[in-house]
C-alpha cells in the first residue's frame, strides 16, 4: 500500500501524518518514543529532543524500543533526562542547521557542554531524528517502509537553499530516500484548505490577501498568500498563490524561554551562571512556560536553577514565576502593542546570541509583521488588498505555532493588527497547532495526486550571483529569478562573462524576497534588500592558455525540488566545457577539487612559474650566492607578492616544501625558505590542498629550527607558523602553546638549545584561535608584560569576543576580557596605535554570554570616539555587525579574487 507522509520536523517537536495515496484522508500517526527508563508510549508529537546518556548511565534493558537499542535517547525521555542534566541535551537542532556562521557538520552540541563530553552535529541531530521517525514507522508498517513512500518534510520559509539542502541530505542520511520539502505556513495553509474543503468559498468569501503568522520554537515565518477570486456567480473557490515570505528571522519559543529564564534568574538574585546552568534553567522556564499557558493553568509554577559542584539539594535554588508575570513578559516583549509606523530595524548579517544561536534583536513580532508588510506593498497592491496610510490590510489572518496555544497571545496579535487599521482582521480557525504543520505536508503531496487544491507561486526568492562591475562595485546577476518553478531550468545565454580559471576564485551568492522581479541575467545593486549566502570557493582548472586572459561562458541554472540550486558554468566553444558548482556550507571546507576538465595544479606548475622555478633551484642548488637576491628575483619575474594571487602562493608553496631539505644548506637557506613558504601558504586554509600542504609542513615543524643558533632564524621560524596556523588543528596549536609558554615565562629554561623571538612568540600565540579559554588567558596576561614590543593587537586577539576559525567556547570570559579592556584603556593611545582596534575585538557586541557589561561598553565607546576610529568600529561595539572585509584583512590577510567580472 502506498502512503502520502507529512514530517513536521519542528524546533520543538516532531509530528507525522499520513494518509493512503488513493483515498485523501489525513490521520496523524502515533510515534513510540522512550518515556521513561524502560517504559515505551505512542503519542502524537516526538520531542526534538537528544540525550546522550554515558555509557553506563542507564541499563540496556532501560533504553530498549521495539526496533532495538535508542542511542541516543530522543524524545520525551532526553527532554526530561535533559532537565535534570542539561549538559547532555540537545535541543533546538533546527535552528542551528540554519545557523550560517558555524560549521553545521561539526559535533558542537550540546553547546554548552564541556569539550572532553559526547558531542554531535547539528545535521547529525536532525538526521537522528528523522532516523527516529523513520524506524517508527517501519516498525509500523513493516509492509510499506517509509523510504518507498511519498514522503513531504516541512521546512520555514525563511530557510535558504543551504539549510533546504542539508534538510534533504539529513533524511537521506535517515534512510528516508528522496523527500520533497514544504514551506510550513504553506502548510499550515494547505490545512486549513483540506479541512474547510466543503466550504472553502464560505470561509473565504472575497478575501484577496491572507496572512499566514507562523511563531514556532525556533523562527517566526511571515508569509503572504494571494487569493485569485472566482468570476462572480460561480461558486468555485478561488485560485491560491503565495506572493511573499519573510527573511529568516530567529524569534519564537526558545526566545520566550530565555526571557522568562532571565525573569527566573533575577528573581532568584543569581547573575553569575555558567552555560549548562543556564542551559538547564532554559529547560525549566520553557516547562513553566508551557504549564502557565496550557489547559487550566494554575496561578504559579516553580522553576530551579541547579548550580554546579554542590549537593544536590543544597545547591539548587527554586523560584516561584506567576502566570500573570509569565503572560505580562510575553505580550509585553514578543507582542507589544505597537503602532502600524513601528518597524523593526533590519540587523546586519550578525545577532545577538543566546547559548551559541544568534536571535533576532528586536522581540517585538509586531514590528517585524508591520516591517514585512510594508516590504511587500507592491505584491499586496497588485494583489487588490486595501492600503491604509502605506500599510497593505490583509483580509484574513491565519496563525499557526504552538505559541498562539495561549489564548492571550493570540488575542494580542489580533488587538494589535485592529489598531492598526481601524477595525480588526477576520481569524482564520485553526485545527490544532501542534499538528496543522504535518497534516498540511501531508495534503500537500496529495495535491500532486490530484486531491485537494494548490498553491502557486515557485521559488520565493530571487537568487543572484556576485560579479565585479566595470568599476569595480560590487553587484549580482540574477540566476533564479523570483517565481521560478521547482524542477525548471533557465539558461542565461544572452549575457557572456569572464571566468577566470586556474586560480582560487569566489562565487558569491544573494538571495531576496523582494517584490522587484529581475529576469535571468538581469544586473542588480546588492543592497539591504539582499542577504548573502556562503559562497563556493574553489579552482576551476583547465589546460590551455587561458590562464591569464579568462575564458567567456554562460549560466545555466536548475531550481531542484528541495529548492536548492544547480549553477553550471558552460563555454561558447564547441563542445562546450560544462563546470557543476555546488556552494559550500559557511565555515565549512571549500572542496579541494572541483568537477572539472582539469589538470593538477603541481602538473601547471612549471608552466606557469618556469623562470621563478628556475631561479629558485639555482639559489638552493649550485648558486647559493644568488639567494640574497632571490625574493626580489622572484617579484620582478611574477610581480609585487603583495599582488600574488592564492595560486601563485601555493605554487611557491608547491615548489619549495620540494625544495625542503635544501634548507638545511645554511641559515641563509632555512631563512628565505621560511619567509617564501609562510608568505605564500597565509591564511593556512582556504586553498585546495592546504590541509595536505599543512601535514608536510607539521612534519618540518616536528623536526624544529635547522639554524638554531641564529636569532634571525628564530623570529621567521614563529611567524611561519603564525601565518598558517589558522589552518592548524586544535592539538597542532596546543602543541606550538607548550613549546614557546616557557620561554615568555620570568625564569627560562635550562638546558637544551636557547629559543628566541619572544615579539613574534606572542604575535604566534594571538592566532591560536583553537586554544582554551584558560591557555588564551594565560597567554594574554604574558602578553600584558611585553606591550611595548608587541603592541596590543595580540591581546585583542587572544580577548575577542568573536573566533575566526576557533570554537566559540573558547573565548575567554567576558570577566577575563573586561579586566583586559579596563587595562588597555588606562594606556597612551597615541603610543600604541592599535589599541582602539583591539578595544573594538573585546568589547565587539557578539553574544549575551561573552559581552561585555553596559558600563564599560559606554568608556569603550566614549574612548573610541575621541579617537577618531572609523564609524564601523563604533557600530561593531554597540550593536551585532559582521567584520568588514577591510577588518577581516587587518587580522587574517588576503581575500580571494572574485571568480567572474563583467565584460
Amino acid at each position: 500500500m502506498k502512503f502520502v507522509v507529512g514530517i513536521d520536523l519542528g524546533t520543538t517537536h516532531c509530528a507525522v501524518a499520513a494518509s493512503r495515496a488513493d483515498r485523501p484522508e489525513v490521520t496523524l500517526f502515533q510515534i513510540e518514543q522512550l518515556v521513561a527508563p524502560g517504559e515505551v508510549a505512542a503519542q502524537e508529537l516526538l520531542p526534538s529532543f537528544l540525550y546522550l546518556a554515558g555509557p553506563a548511565e542507564l541499563a540496556a534493558n532501560h533504553t530498549e524500543l521495539p526496533w532495538g537499542q535508542a542511542t541516543p535517547i530522543i524524545g520525551e525521555l532526553a527532554q526530561r533526562l535533559g532537565a535534570r542534566v542539561p549538559g547532555k541535551l540537545v535541543a533546538s537542532a533546527k535552528s542551528w542547521l540554519v545557523h550560517g556562521g558555524l560549521n553545521r557538520k561539526a559535533p558542537i552540541l550540546p553547546w554548552s557542554a564541556p569539550d572532553n563530553a559526547p558531542h554531535v552535529s547539528p545535521y547529525d541531530a536532525s538526521s537522528m531524528l528523522l532516523a527516529h521517525l523513520r524506524a517508527a514507522w517501519d516498525h509500523s508498517h513493516p509492509q510499506s517502509l517509509l523510504k518507498d513512500q511519498d514522503v513531504v518534510v516541512t521546512v520555514p520559509a525563511s530557510f535558504d537553499g543551504i539549510a533546504r539542502e542539508l534538510t534533504v541530505q539529513a533524511a537521506a542520511k535517515a534512510g528516508m530516500g528522496q523527500v520533497r520539502l514544504i514551506e510550513e505556513p504553506q502548510a499550515a495553509f494547505h490545512d486549513f484548505l483540506g479541512t474547510h474543503e466543503y466550504d472553502l468559498a464560505v470561509q473565504l468569501g472575497e478575501a484577496k490577501l491572507v496572512l499566514v503568522v507562523d511563531v514556532g520554537g525556533g523562527t517566526t515565518d511571515l508569509t503572504l498568500v494571494r487569493l485569485h477570486l472566482a468570476l462572480e456567480g460561480s461558486t468555485e473557490p478561488p485560485q491560491i498563490e503565495r506572493i511573499a515570505v519573510g527573511g529568516h528571522l530567529m524569534l519564537g519559543g526558545d526566545n520566550m524561554d530565555a526571557a522568562l529564564a532571565h525573569l527566573g534568574q533575577r528573581k532568584a538574585k543569581i547573575s553569575d551562571l555558567d552555560p549548562t546552568e543556564w542551559a538547564g534553567l532554559v529547560q525549566s522556564a520553557r516547562r513553566a512556560k508551557e504549564i502557565l499557558l496550557g489547559d487550566e493553568p494554575p496561578d504559579d509554577t516553580v522553576v530551579s536553577i541547579q548550580r554546579r559542584g554542590s549537593r544536590l539539594i543544597g545547591g539548587t535554588k527554586s523560584v516561584s514565576l506567576t502566570r500573570e508575570e509569565v503572560n505580562r513578559v510575553l505580550l509585553d516583549g514578543f507582542f507589544p502593542r505597537t503602532g502600524p509606523d513601528e518597524v523593526a530595524t533590519r540587523q546586519g548579517r550578525v545577532g545577538l546570541t543566546t547559548l551559541g544561536l544568534p536571535y533576532a534583536t528586536d522581540p517585538a513580532i509586531p514590528k517585524h509583521i508591520c516591517d514585512f508588510l510594508r516590504r511587500h506593498h507592491g505584491a499586496a497592491q497588485e494583489a487588490g488588498a486595501a492600503i491604509v496610510d502605506g500599510l497593505p490590510k490583509p483580509d484574513l489572518l491565519l496563525l499557526n505555532g504552538g505559541v498562539f496555544n495561549a489564548p492571550a497571545l493570540a488575542q494580542r496579535l489580533s488587538e494589535v493588527l485592529a489598531g492598526w487599521y481601524g477595525e480588526p482582521v477576520q481569524l482564520l480557525n485553526h485545527t490544532c497547532l501542534d499538528t496543522a504543520v504535518a497534516r498540511g505536508a501531508t495534503r500537500t503531496g496529495l495535491v500532486r495526486r490530484g486531491f485537494g487544491r494548490a498553491i502557486t507561486g515557485g521559488a520565493a526568492r530571487a537568487y543572484y550571483i556576485g560579479v565585479e562591475g566595470p568599476d569595480g562595485t560590487s553587484r549580482g546577476t540574477c540566476i533564479a529569478p523570483r517565481g521560478m518553478k521547482e524542477g525548471t531550468t533557465v539558461d542565461s545565454r544572452d549575457r557572456i562573462y569572464e571566468l577566470m580559471v586556474n586560480r582560487p576564485v569566489s562565487f558569491p551568492l544573494f538571495c531576496t524576497t523582494r517584490d522587484h522581479a529581475d529576469s535571468v541575467g538581469q544586473i542588480a545593486v546588492l543592497d539591504d534588500d539582499f542577504d548573502a549566502l556562503p559562497p563556493l570557493r574553489t579552482v576551476l582548472r583547465s589546460k590551455g592558455d587561458d590562464w591569464e586572459k579568462g575564458i567567456p561562458v554562460w549560466l545555466s541554472t536548475k531550481l531542484n525540488e528541495s529548492g536548492t540550486l544547480e549553477l553550471y558554468l558552460v563555454t561558447l566553444e564547441l563542445p562546450p566545457r560544462r563546470w557543476r558548482l555546488e556552494f559550500a556550507l559557511r565555515a565549512e571546507e571549500a572542496p579541494e577539487r572541483s568537477s572539472s576538465p582539469a589538470a593538477d595544479l603541481q602538473e601547471s606548475v612549471a608552466k606557469l612559474f618556469p623562470e621563478a622555478r628556475r631561479m629558485s633551484e639555482r639559489a638552493f642548488g649550485k648558486y647559493p650566492g644568488e639567494l640574497k637576491s632571490l625574493r626580489r628575483s622572484i617579484e620582478k619575474s611574477l610581480g609585487p607578492r603583495s599582488q600574488w594571487s592564492s595560486v601563485t602562493c601555493r605554487a611557491i608553496v608547491d615548489l619549495f616544501i620540494e625544495l625542503a631539505p635544501q634548507r638545511k644548506c645554511s641559515s641563509n637557506h632555512e631563512l628565505n625558505w621560511m619567509r617564501l613558504v609562510g608568505w605564500g601558504m597565509r591564511p593556512g586554509f582556504g586553498f585546495g590542498g592546504d590541509e595536505k600542504r599543512l601535514r608536510q609542513l607539521w612534519v618540518l615543524q616536528r623536526e624544529g629550527l635547522i639554524h638554531f643558533g641564529q636569532k634571525t632564524n628564530w623570529g621567521d621560524w614563529w611567524v611561519l607558523w603564525r601565518r598558517v596556523a589558522g589552518g592548524l588543528d586544535r592539538e597542532q596549536q596546543e602543541s606550538l602553546f607548550e613549546e614557546v609558554m616557557p620561554w615568555l615565562s620570568p625564569k627560562l629554561p635550562q638546558g637544551g638549545p636557547r629559543m628566541f623571538g619572544q615579539v613574534e612568540m606572542v604575535r604566534l600565540l594571538a592566532a591560536l584561535e583553537r586554544l582554551s579559554a584558560e591557555q588564551k588567558e594565560q597567554a594574554g596576561n604574558l602578553a600584558f608584560g611585553r606591550i611595548k614590543k608587541t603592541g596590543v593587537w595580540p591581546i585583542g586577539r587572544l580577548g575577542a569576543r568573536q573566533s575566526f576559525r576557533g570554537h566559540t567556547k573558547d573565548v575567554v570570559s567576558a570577566a577575563v576580557a573586561s579586566q583586559w579592556l579596563e587595562r588597555v584603556l588606562d594606556l597612551d593611545w597615541d603610543k600604541q596605535q592599535d589599541a582602539a582596534f583591539a578595544s573594538v575585538l573585546m568589547a565587539r557586541m557578539t553574544d549575551s554570554e561573552r559581552d561585555i557589561d553596559a558600563g564599560l561598553r559606554k568608556m569603550v565607546l566614549k574612548r573610541l570616539k575621541k579617537a577618531g576610529v572609523p564609524p564601523r568600529w563604533m557600530l561593531m561595539v554597540s550593536e551585532p555587525t559582521a567584520l568588514s572585509d577591510k577588518d577581516t584583512k587587518q587580522v587574517l590577510g588576503d581575500a580571494l579574487p572574485t571568480g567572474l567580472r563583467l565584460t
